[in-house]
């Protein structure tokens, strides 16, 4: 999946080389049975995505952990586009973190791709002692061959934004990134671009609060976060501390642009449905803008008295042109086109349900347009883009005591994966109705399937030097 030429590591060249990649042939996503009522361990599956394939559209692997209840949430990568210079690594071990019981597996995907493998397992008091972090979320690997994963909690389940930094060799537990006592409130997401020296992390919230699900109290308690922390990439310390305030509550998903000499980026923040654009001043420190807002829909019967679109996931095509993201209680996904960083102008949208307010807290949906006539349940979320910009795939669950909470159907019905064109030249989406991958029907019952992976990297995983 590499570039061709010769003496080059994993991944490609420049986000504009990637672009020209391969067609994605199997995904890998993980599947979570936690909160469902069915006592089996959460897995891995491949799904065959190459419509020349007899098995297109289907689960063809399944990869069980040897633990229940960890709540299998991101992944990420041993190496990627970001170890393009060092011909001696390869891409070959997929990380998997488990947000919940804090163990992180370590899968060989690069013997048998079709049939991952775990290689290894980092037990939770590796990260307990060695670095008093809890609830590891994001992983991504360096340039300097190590693998830095954040974390959300402390050991007993209180806010704690830390990372942890494993050997890229061993995947052992080297200890925390950042400086002892450096620590930010919460953590979630990070990214970051060593060409301005920084890294910039995000924070959902403290872990014992969002467990069994959301309780909007919690945030008036400071139980979650608002802030985009910003980080010397080479020192390690902590620069600036940007609080978005009550409009950029619950920053989730961070993206800089991909070229790697661009300082600014955009922030989906969930609560109350904004995207913030952030970028390096004419100073040298770091400032946010709001330049995206969703407007929340007056409802009834819900557990507010208006129901935020609760942006969730939100990613950038390999060429910096458009922005997409998830409206995971309304029931859309938006393409934005970024060309004008300070004005994104919406360019395409498609409707999965139309959303009213159903008992307390749950939503009743109805679905617009069903691909292969089934109703689905929950709502789309996380997103992944493929190389060429061409196709969006979709799955509908969050996280699993969230889902619980809001689509009840969905933990009895399973989640499911769907797949968007794109429209590239002008914008615009619409849903494959050819395509639709069920994890309702899956052998030990139904699951739910959460974040997208291709075995070559993409616009989520890989970062450019």
């Amino acid at each position: 999946f590499s570039a061709s030429c010769s003496g080059c590591g994993p991944g490609y060249r420049s986000p504009l080389d990637a672009m020209k990649g391969p067609r994605e042939e199997i995904l890998y996503l993980p599947c979570i049975y936690r909160n469902t009522g069915i006592l089996k361990p959460d897995y891995l599956a491949t799904v065959d995505v190459d419509p020349k394939s007899p098995t297109y559209c289907q689960v063809i692997h399944r990869l069980p952990m040897p633990n229940l209840r960890d709540e299998l949430h991101h992944s990420g990568w041993n190496a990627c586009s970001s170890c393009f210079d060092d011909a001696s690594k390869k891409r070959n071990f997929l990380i998997l973190p488990s947000l919940i019981s804090s163990r992180i597996y370590v899968v060989d995907v690069g013997t048998n791709p079709r049939a991952p493998k775990i290689h290894k397992m980092v037990e939770p008091i590796e990260l307990y002692w060695k670095c008093g972090l809890a609830n590891p979320h994001t992983s991504h690997c360096l340039g300097s061959g190590q693998i830095m994963i954040s974390c959300m909690g402390d050991p007993s389940g209180n806010g704690k934004g830390g990372f942890v930094l494993l050997d890229g060799e061993t995947f052992e537990v080297i200890g925390n990134w950042e400086h002892q006592g450096e620590a930010v409130p919460f953590g979630y997401d990070f990214w970051y671009q060593p060409r301005h020296n920084v890294m910039i992390s995000t924070e959902w919230g403290a872990p014992k609060a969002l467990v069994n699900g959301f309780n909007p109290a919690h945030v008036q308690e400071g139980l979650y976060g608002s802030a985009l922390n910003i980080w010397d990439w080479t020192t390690h310390k902590k620069l600036q501390r940007l609080d978005l305030g009550e409009e950029g509550a619950i920053p989730l998903e961070v993206r800089f642009l991909h070229d790697p000499s661009a300082a600014e980026g955009y922030v989906g923040c969930a609560l109350n449905s904004t995207v913030f654009r952030f970028y390096k001043t004419a100073e040298g420190d770091w400032a946010a803008e709001k330049v995206i807002s969703i407007p929340s829909k007056k409802v009834e019967g819900w557990m507010l008295p208006e129901m935020p679109s609760l942006i969730t996931d939100i990613l950038i095509s390999l060429d910096d042109r458009y922005l997409y993201f998830s409206n995971w209680l309304h029931g859309d996904i938006r393409q934005y086109d970024i060309t004008d960083r300070r004005n994104p102008r919406l360019v395409g949208q498609v409707w999965f349900y139309h959303t009213s307010g159903g008992s307390s807290q749950l939503l009743s949906v109805s679905h617009l347009c069903p691909p292969q006539g089934k109703r689905i349940p929950g709502s789309p979320q996380m997103l992944q883009l493929s190389l060429d910009g061409r196709r969006l795939y979709v799955t509908t669950s969050l996280y699993s005591g969230w889902d619980k909470q809001f689509y009840p159907d969905m933990i009895r019905e399973g989640s499911v994966m769907m797949q968007i064109d794109v429209d590239t030249v002008d914008g615009g989406l619409t849903l494959n109705e050819d395509f639709l991958v069920d994890f309702g029907k899956e052998p030990d019952g139904p699951v739910l399937a959460h974040e997208l992976r291709y075995p070559g990297g993409d616009c989520t995983s890989d970062i450019w030097l």
